[in-house]
């Protein structure tokens, strides 16, 4: 990453103070690089982020795998691929040193999987069967976090991947899963589950008392079949708990080694960069690895050596002027100043979250003419993902100058 650029003049007095530069090509490009996670609020891009770095990663020789929680399809469209599941899938990226995978996660055959793997067959058999946890594996809360973390974990024990990207889901729960090994130590730790659990690990004869009481009460809150469908569940997967805490500890370990980076995705709107700012404050509280903060789908000038308001001026003139093609002149330059004013808007929202975290490194992103939804639009997206700051189409650097501090 690039240092923070704040200098003195030979005067002595504070310059202008730029944010740090995102160098995202040479952190996919590092062999040391091994996780990639992108988060940040709903709808700003995230899983087109992760599918471009996917791929520009691809081509710089990685073997990578995109791996996306968001159940919505669109990574599998731009990468030209009719669906995804659970494994991952090769994507054709013709000329490309490296290769490209990508997959969506599917909680539940995540969790039938943990359940066939560490159990005898019988028991996994009761377990799979069991009421109480088919719904469990389909949409209880905090499920779809720790099968997150239970899938990570599985790719990076495996040699096949030298770079995982994970595309996280939309909202603030995108950050859940760093939660999800003291969730599950809460859930395991619970009174309730002790008391379920206390039959079978001390006789029912010692527990009798104790859970008849218990089960009375519990049963007009719950019902007694759904009573007696989580006992047996929890019953049949009372062996699994200390693997399930250790795995998910461990690749919670994992995401603050060496070689794991965050990426903050934010679009240039007040809602999107707040979350942002969040994010970036949970991370730093976690003392997670954090790469910086993409801003996506601006909107940068064709120049900026028009101002707005000269653009406004010149247009009213043009148009009173009557030429031949003056309509057509007079709305390219209110188009110009409208691009300008939304780019002067856009920049101050940016250095509004600098100026909140002047370290935290920053890369933006041009908005895309249309959706992206294949290959060539993901190499367009890369290429501003990972091209050089100053080498912009518009000439317009991707990492702008904030006002001079005093000081």
């Amino acid at each position: 990453m690039a240092a923070d650029t704040t200098t003195r003049t030979a005067a002595g007095a504070r310059a202008p103070r730029q944010a740090p530069a995102m160098e995202l090509a040479e952190l996919i490009a590092d062999r040391q690089t091994r996780i990639v996670v992108c988060c940040g609020a709903g709808g700003v891009g995230k899983t087109t982020t992760s599918a471009a770095l996917g791929l520009a990663a691809a081509e710089v020789g990685r073997t990578v795998v995109v791996l996306t929680i968001d159940p919505a399809r669109r990574l599998a469209q731009s990468l030209g691929l009719t669906e995804l599941d659970n494994e991952p899938r090769k994507v054709d990226v013709p000329g490309a040193p490296g290769q490209l995978h990508a997959m969506m996660l599917d909680m539940k055959r995540t969790f039938d999987d943990i359940v066939t793997a560490h159990s005898t067959p019988e028991r996994a058999q009761q377990i799979l069967e069991n009421p109480f946890y088919q719904a469990l594996s389909s949409s209880f809360a905090g499920t779809q976090e720790y099968m997150a973390m239970e899938k990570l974990g599985q790719l990076r024990a495996s040699d096949q991947w030298d770079l995982i990207i994970v595309d996280t889901p939309p909202s603030r729960s995108a950050l859940d899963f760093l939660d999800a090994p003291n969730r599950m130590g809460r859930f395991l730790d619970g009174t309730m589950i002790r008391l379920l659990m206390a039959p079978s690990r001390a006789g029912f004869k010692f527990a009798s008392a104790g859970f008849l009481f218990f089960s009375r009460i519990i049963s007009k809150i719950l019902g007694g079949q759904l009573l007696r469908d989580i006992s047996a569940f929890v019953s049949a997967l009372d062996t699994m708990f200390g693997g399930f805490r250790e795995r998910a500890t461990a690749t919670f370990e994992l995401l603050r080694r060496p070689g794991t980076w965050f990426v903050v995705v934010a679009a240039p709107e007040p809602d999107a960069l707040r979350e942002a700012s969040y994010f970036v404050d949970r991370l730093s509280a976690e003392g997670m690895p954090l790469a910086g903060l993409v801003v996506n789908r601006t909107h940068p000038p064709a120049t900026t050596a028009l101002s707005a308001t000269r653009a406004e001026g010149a247009a009213e003139e043009v148009a009173e002027s009557g030429d031949d093609g003056a309509a057509l002149a007079a709305a390219a330059l209110r188009v110009h100043a409208e691009r300008m004013q939304l780019a002067t808007r856009e920049q101050h929202l940016a250095d509004r979250f600098t100026s909140a975290h002047p370290d935290v490194a920053l890369r933006t992103v041009p908005a895309a003419a249309g959706d992206v939804h294949d290959l060539e639009g993901l190499r367009v997206m890369a290429a501003a993902l990972t091209g050089p700051d100053h080498d912009t189409p518009t000439g317009t650097p991707r990492t702008r100058v904030l006002p001079a501090r005093r000081g």
